[in-house]
């Protein structure tokens, strides 16, 4: 259903403004401080609720990497145990897992990526994206802690599950496969908990956890063997702060600036090139003439 309203010039020409009727209502865009929130418990379950989450999928991801990697050590195939697949599985499937357990509570981020790209398009408040991106970090090094602390030889031996670039790759390749993997995550978290897709498409049920997990799996697929994959700097802060060694800090640069930047321009496509706000806002803008 389309809406036109006419409007004559002073020559008699009739210009025609057609505004298609929305089928969906975008909430209103969360303001960028609320001190209201803070006194809603509310708020606090869902930082409660972010630092588990990143907690749990730390202590299973990082128990994966370290016993692929101490089971291929001691079968000397490095296709022994749940290889590389296994791996990828293990962090898209706890993704699946933990955005569906924890959507309902703080919106399921586990990631500070994911967090700072809901952020630039108005779907949180600043105050809640810092707590959250602290709670997730804070979550991931405890998560790495009950790693080390239940296998600490094996922890220390096969590298903490630490990222780190691989050998023979530049730092340039390096911060791109981390561009482009949190591009691709975070394009899918936007495109997944879409109001309008939810909308127009509501004859096909969309569970929004699914593709999410997916796309986490997918990634891990294509850059594991560059970075270890990072495209979640609580995942790469919390498995270098309890390896604590040289090599993991050298490059964790490279694990916070390729998914924020990756994690902005996924804000962008989906907001002003996907969704059009740009255009949205200059039709608003013009329809005020219109009578």
């Amino acid at each position: 259903m389309e809406v036109f309203v006419g409007k004559v010039d002073i020559e008699g020409t009739a210009e025609q403004c057609a505004f298609p009727a929305k089928d969906y209502q975008d909430p209103p865009p969360a303001p960028l401080f609320d001190p209201e929130e803070l006194k809603k418990w509310s708020f606090y379950r869902a930082i409660i609720a972010e630092f588990m989450a990143t907690l749990l999928f730390l202590y299973i991801t990082i128990l994966t990497v370290i016993g692929y990697k101490s089971q291929a050590a001691i079968t000397g195939n490095e296709c022994g145990g749940v290889g590389v697949l296994g791996i990828a599985w293990a962090f898209g499937g706890m993704i699946f897992v933990l955005v569906y357990c924890t959507a309902g509570i703080s919106g399921g981020h586990i990631n500070p990526a994911v967090t700072f790209g809901l952020f630039l398009i108005r779907k949180v408040s600043l105050v809640r994206a810092l707590m959250y991106m602290v709670a997730q970090s804070l979550g991931a090094i405890c998560g790495v802690g009950l790693v080390k602390a239940f296998q600490k030889s094996y922890y220390l031996q096969y590298g903490g599950g630490a990222n780190q670039l691989a050998h023979g790759f530049s730092k340039g390749t390096g911060l791109a496969a981390e561009i482009i993997g949190t591009f691709v995550l975070v394009y899918t978290v936007l495109s997944a908990t879409d109001h309008k897709r939810r909308a127009r498409d509501s004859h096909i049920p969309v569970l929004a956890p699914l593709p999410i997990g997916f796309s986490v799996f997918m990634v891990h697929l294509a850059t594991i063997p560059i970075t270890g994959t990072g495209i979640n700097p609580a995942r790469s802060f919390g498995a270098a702060v309890m390896y604590n060694k040289e090599k993991a800090w050298d490059d964790q640069w490279i694990f916070w600036v390729g998914p924020f930047i990756g994690a902005a321009i996924a804000a962008f496509y989906h907001q002003f090139i996907l969704r059009a706000s740009t255009v949205k806002a200059l039709g608003s803008f013009r329809s005020t003439h219109c009578t």
